[in-house]
């Protein structure tokens, strides 16, 4: 049995990996951060260098 404990920011346009324990969940999905979490409609990125949202 494996256990995830990393993966993909759900934003479409982040090339983040976030930790499950340190991830901003939303409806089902896991973010990087709260920018990403709301889909970009007050935040512009996400903070982290390079990450391309």
């Amino acid at each position: 049995m494996t256990t995830v404990t990393q993966m993909k920011c759900a934003c479409e346009s982040c090339l983040c990996i976030v930790t499950l324990e340190d991830a901003i969940q939303k409806e089902g999905k896991y973010y990087c951060s709260e920018a990403c979490a709301e889909g970009h409609k007050t935040m512009k990125g996400c903070g982290h260098g390079g990450c391309g949202c």
